[in-house]
């Protein structure tokens, strides 16, 4: 079996184009910019496409199903009445939305780790490629952390839900209702929880649809290398090298014998199936949150804010190479 070597496409003045000091064990070739270096492969695609198809699916689903159409519905909880929940799913203390989808970012996390340490594709110790995963996964928590914990006080959502309209407004006892002017200046929905108040009024991002997206996609991007064994993801990521030339970025292999292949993938193996196994269970949890909670709009844009957090993450680099030195690319 012959090894693949790096090359290095020639410019226009006879000279090689100097590889990115970002992408020690690819192989870069020139090619027509036949679609935009800012944009998915194709096997990207499909899988990106997945999001949407499911919370399309569960919208149809909540719509056609009798029980759930018929199922009582609070609009300012997001939820059923546990009484008249038309799945175990529908309620929010079920296990999975307790253990799994309250603390998600925990799981994504741990998989995250366990895949990254795990994994000799990424070298031996704090190489330059385990760095960058986690400078990667830095990035991404901190649009978590922006959109659902803080931003300067309240977090990106709340502050939407104020923007649209939305207050807090007293509803457990007469009494308390004399303080709603106070509350209705309560910037947070955990503020206005916390003094017996409902968050209502404005337009509420489904925070469990983004962080099931962007915790999942996040581990997606970054195992896909490994399970596809090419960094090209097969048809090939286009990056903007440093001239303003388009290339497609594929992997190198390696040459070595099957027993010091079987010995070096295992653990790698072990990364990757715990990995998927988080991002199908956060799949499944999507689904539910998309068959039972929040309306079509407060989903699309869940998935929208998630998605604009990982373009600039996952795709953004490829365009800008000052990006990637940075944050780098999966797998390379």
């Amino acid at each position: 079996m012959s090894t693949k070597r790096r090359t290095a496409p020639a410019a226009s003045n006879g000279q090689p184009v100097p590889l990115t000091s970002s992408m020690p064990s690819s192989t870069i070739r020139t090619s027509p910019a036949s679609r935009s270096p800012l944009l998915p492969t194709r096997l990207e695609a499909l899988l990106i496409s997945i999001y949407p198809s499911t919370l399309l699916l569960g919208s149809i689903f909540s719509t056609l199903s009798p029980t759930t159409r018929s199922a009582p519905y609070n609009a300012s909880s997001q939820s059923h009445p546990p009484e008249f929940a038309p799945s175990y799913f529908a309620q929010k203390r079920n296990i999975f939305n307790v253990y799994f989808v309250k603390i998600g970012w925990f799981w994504t996390t741990l998989a995250f780790f366990i895949f990254v340490l795990l994994n000799q594709g990424f070298g031996s110790g704090l190489s330059k490629r385990r760095v960058r995963a986690i400078l990667r996964w830095m990035s991404v928590t901190l649009w978590w952390v922006v959109v659902t914990q803080w931003f300067f006080g309240p977090p990106l959502i709340d502050r939407g839900f104020r923007f649209t309209g939305g207050q807090c407004e007293l509803v457990k006892n007469e009494g308390a209702r004399e303080g709603m002017s106070e509350t209705r200046e309560l910037l947070t929905a955990a503020a206005c929880k916390a003094v017996g108040g409902t968050w209502k009024g404005g337009h509420d991002i489904s925070g469990h649809v983004f962080l099931l997206i962007l915790g999942s996609a996040l581990l997606w991007f970054e195992v896909l290398p490994a399970l596809t064994r090419a960094e090209g993801l097969r048809d090939g990521r286009r990056i903007m090298l440093n001239d303003g030339k388009v290339a497609s970025v594929a992997v190198e292999k390696d040459e070595r014998d099957e027993k010091e292949r079987d010995d070096r993938e295992r653990p790698t193996t072990k990364g990757v199936k715990f990995a998927i196994g988080v991002v199908g269970l956060m799949w499944w949890m999507l689904l539910m949150t998309a068959s039972y909670f929040h309306t079509w709009f407060e989903k699309f844009t869940g998935l929208l804010v998630a998605f604009s957090g990982l373009w600039a993450v996952y795709f953004l680099p490829r365009g800008v190479p000052e990006v990637r030195a940075v944050l780098g690319m999966p797998g390379v």
